[in-house]
This record gives C-alpha cells, sequence and structure tokens, in this order.
C-alpha cells in the first residue's frame, strides 16, 4: 500500500467514524416521530438523488454498461443485506443506548476480518485469535450487571440480538461491496444499492410523518439522510485504499465517540428524557477498554508483524 493509499484510507475511514459515533444519538432522536423503515427510505431517497447528480457530472454511470448478470445478483443482494442493516440498528436503539449499540457492533471486525480471510485471501493469524479472545472476554465484562441478574437483563438481550443480525447484514454488504471494486466504484455500488431499495421499501414505509414533523425534527432526519450519504461514501472509498483488516481496526473508536457523544449531550441538557446513562461499574469499563484494544490490535498487528519481518536487520 503506497504513502497516499494509506493517507486517503485513514482521511475517509476517519470520517466514516466520526460520523458513525454520533448517527446513532439522531436515529434514537428519529425513533419519536417516524418508524425505522420509513426513516430508512427518507435517508436512501436523499442519499440516491445526490449520488446520481453526483455521477452523471463525473460521467461515472458508463460502469455499469460492463456489469455481468452476476454482478448485477451481487448488487441486488447487497442491497437487501444494507436495507437489514439499517433497519435492524434503529430498531436496537429502542433497546440499547447508542453507545453501547455501538460497542456491541464491534463484533463486525471479527467477521469482517474473517470475511476477508474466506473470500480475498487474507491472513488470519494466532495473534488474531487471541484478540478476538479477548473481544469475548470483553463483551462479558461490559454485560456483567445483567449477566448478574440485573433488571433489564431481557431487554438487553434482545438489543443485542438484534445488533448481531445488523452486524451480519452489515459485514455481508461490505464484503459484496469490496467484490465488486474493480468494476464499480464505490460510489456507483451505493447508487444502485440506494435506488434499488427506494421501490422495495415503498411499500412498508409511511409518509404521513413528513407532513407533522416541526423544524427540528426535520433537521434531525435530515442528518440522519446526510450522514448516510457522507458516511457510507467515505467507507466506500476506504475499503478501495486499505485493507478489510485496517478499516476494522479504526472502526473500534466508533463506539468510544458514541459514549462520549451522548454524555455530552446529557451533560448540556439537550433532549432530556431521550437519554439516560449507562449503568458503568468498574468492570464494564473495563469491558470496554479491553474491547476497543483487541479489535484494534487484531488488525494492527499482523500488518506490523509484517513490516518486521520485511525490514532489513542491523
Amino acid at each position: 500500500m503506497s504513502a497516499n493509499a494509506a493517507r486517503l484510507g485513514l482521511i475517509f475511514m476517519s470520517t466514516t467514524v466520526i460520523f458513525w459515533g454520533v448517527m446513532p444519538i439522531a436515529l434514537k432522536l428519529s425513533a419519536e416521530f417516524i418508524d425505522p423503515v420509513t426513516l430508512t427510505w427518507f435517508r436512501f431517497g436523499v442519499a440516491f438523488v445526490a449520488t446520481l447528480l453526483q455521477q452523471c457530472l463525473l460521467g461515472g454511470l458508463q460502469q455499469f454498461a460492463q456489469l455481468r448478470r452476476r454482478d448485477w445478483l451481487k448488487l441486488a443482494l447487497a442491497a437487501l443485506l444494507l436495507i437489514g442493516n439499517y433497519v435492524s440498528f434503529v430498531f436496537a436503539l429502542k433497546y440499547l443506548a447508542p453507545g453501547t449499540v455501538q460497542l456491541n457492533f464491534q463484533t463486525s471486525s471479527f467477521f469482517l476480518a474473517l470475511g476477508g480471510v474466506l473470500f480475498f485471501g487474507e491472513r488470519f493469524s494466532r495473534t488474531q485469535l487471541l484478540c478476538f479472545s479477548a473481544l469475548a472476554g470483553g463483551m462479558l465484562l461490559f454485560f456483567n450487571p445483567f449477566l448478574s441478574g440485573a433488571s433489564g437483563a431481557g431487554k438487553v438481550l434482545v438489543g443485542v440480538a438484534i445488533v448481531q443480525l445488523s452486524v451480519i447484514s452489515w459485514v455481508s454488504y461490505a464484503l459484496l461491496q469490496k467484490s465488486l471494486g474493480r468494476r464499480l466504484s464505490p460510489a456507483n455500488v451505493l447508487l444502485f444499492i440506494y435506488g434499488f431499495s427506494l421501490p422495495v421499501l415503498l411499500p412498508f414505509s409511511d409518509i404521513s410523518p413528513f407532513y407533522t414533523m416541526n423544524i427540528e425534527q426535520w433537521w434531525i432526519a435530515i442528518f440522519c439522510a446526510v450522514s448516510t450519504l457522507v458516511a457510507y461514501g467515505c467507507f466506500g472509498q476506504a475499503m478501495k485504499y486499505w485493507p478489510a483488516a485496517q478499516v476494522g481496526a479504526l472502526m473500534a473508536l466508533t463506539p468510544v465517540l458514541s459514549f462520549a457523544a451522548t454524555d455530552l449531550v446529557g451533560q448540556l441538557g439537550w433532549w432530556r428524557g431521550s437519554f439516560s446513562a449507562t449503568p458503568l461499574n468498574l468492570l464494564s469499563q473495563a469491558g470496554i477498554v479491553l474491547i476497543v484494544l483487541s479489535v484494534m490490535l487484531v488488525q494492527l498487528l499482523p500488518h506490523w508483524q509484517q513490516r518486521q519481518r520485511h525490514c532489513p536487520q542491523n
């Protein structure tokens, strides 16, 4: 990987992490006035119009002419998977706090790295296996209050299950997008997904809230839509410049940003009653640290070890 590719990958992935870190706050607020399916339809609609205009101006639509039948099937499957990810993620926010949802989503690094091994020939070392064991241990530490029979354990379990469904959908989409990288730009992959999803979601959407939303609610919905466009556009570019493992490493910072942003919203007194502090004892806090470190190390250590092997010895 060249220095320029590394720099571009860092810029795109950092932007993605920032938007993904604060997006759950807006999504949780949106649940008070619009259902997840309708919100997803709106987000995809805004992103489709913006991406279509961009690709028309850049002349990028010609890439679709070279696609084979197999590629079209991959695109359709990727669209269905991303729909599942979007809708299930918003549903999970009914059961869990934004930071908790993002923390649970870190299992995506394991599945993303595993997919890189199975489909793209990327390496999977003993070090990575040890780090994934640490990831599992961190999850147990974080949820120790609920494992010991605390109130609300059933609700948390449902939320965790929904998040893992969202994880599997998202990782499958990401791997399909990477497999299409030689034929379609990331922007064109997303353009198809947005356009394909609009008629699929419309029969299940309720557009009546758009007639009664106030200005603040419109701003929340628009922010969700813009976040869709920016975050996934940058993510697609990052997957183009960085290996899947390295992308997963930086994703580990997303829950940290979510916890920090949620606490900041609470301290500033914004949207009182919409957010409550996540009960974190010492073991839960240790679990957060262990999860973040294990996700970062599982991706970065193999690359560091490979560099060390290729460095000339004095």
